[in-house]
């Protein structure tokens, strides 16, 4: 399964490196959003279990991974922006559907605020509209730790909170990718955290009210961080909202064990192809008011 690889000019600012995986027989088109510190490689899994049922797409921030040698990095980024970088990939891939996972969900609800025509489903993963005390406590040691660029510090951060989770294959290349990014990476994870310690959630969760279309919020039941209790708050925020629980599975969901996999796939496959795989067999469960469409 080779992805077709393409860098692409936002609007003459950016330089966007992207993974196009494409299904013959795929009706639909699907981008995902990576959360912080991530890039394409992190969603390695989640494309196995969307494809062949959809067109996949996969890309790299501009201060990240493969796109990091085509950009200068001379200001950092913030939401709104990465919101529009996300708006220009569904308009020039024509997708369907988008799919965020962990703080990566922070831009896609800006992005799906605007209400993009294109876009008719959406699926917001690990992530949650309230900075619990765990969550609070991994941000401000990760704002000190990454100001001081103190790598091994980052990289045993990730693994001892949010990664707790994973098996130690994954933890090992946690920490060698987390612990090996360039400074300006750590800038902008820095400029981030402080955005969102800002109240900048609030601002987000303020333009969710516009979003017009179904959106499923998956949660592991073990994710102290992103709990399966306060995602369930977007219900008061997204009209059209559903909610999944991974059980036995963290903030990692699908990368964590087999079964979490399987039971994350059965989730975005209920949700986004109900008619062939119906809702009751995967048991997510339904927001304040109905989800249609």
């Amino acid at each position: 399964m080779r992805p077709e690889i393409a860098v692409l000019d936002i609007q003459g600012q950016y330089r966007v490196y992207t993974e196009f995986y494409r299904a013959q027989t795929a009706e639909r088109t699907i981008v995902l959003v990576n959360g912080s510190l991530a890039t394409t490689a992190s969603f390695a899994q989640t494309v196995r279990s969307l494809h062949p049922h959809f067109n996949v797409v996969l890309y790299d921030q501009p201060y990240a991974g493969k796109s990091k040698p085509h950009n200068r990095h001379e200001r950092l980024l913030s939401k709104e922006t990465e919101a529009h970088i996300l708006l220009e990939l569904v308009e020039h891939f024509r997708a369907d559907h988008v799919m965020s996972f962990s703080w990566g969900g922070a831009c896609t609800l800006l992005a799906l605020a605007h209400q993009p025509q294109r876009v008719n489903k959406a699926i917001i993963s690990s992530f949650s509209p309230v900075i619990n005390g765990p969550m609070r406590d991994y941000l401000e040691r990760g704002s000190q730790y990454l100001s001081a660029c103190d790598r091994p510090r980052v990289g045993n951060l990730v693994n001892d909170t949010i990664g707790k989770h994973l098996p130690s294959l994954f933890k090992r290349f946690n920490y060698r990718h987390v612990s090996s990014l360039d400074s300006h990476e750590y800038a902008q994870m820095h400029f981030h955290i402080h955005q969102v310690l800002d109240h900048d959630l609030q601002r987000a969760l303020t333009g969710a009210r516009n979003i017009d279309i179904p959106v499923l919020f998956i949660n592991g039941e073990r994710d102290e961080y992103t709990t399966v209790e306060d995602a369930r708050q977007f219900a008061r925020h997204v009209d059209r909202s559903a909610f999944s629980v991974i059980r036995d599975a963290g903030h990692f969901l699908d990368m964590e064990h087999k079964a979490a996999c399987e039971d994350t796939r059965s989730a975005m496959l209920g949700f986004l192809q109900p008619a062939r795989t119906p809702r009751q067999r995967y048991g997510y469960e339904a927001g304040q008011q109905a989800l249609a469409g």
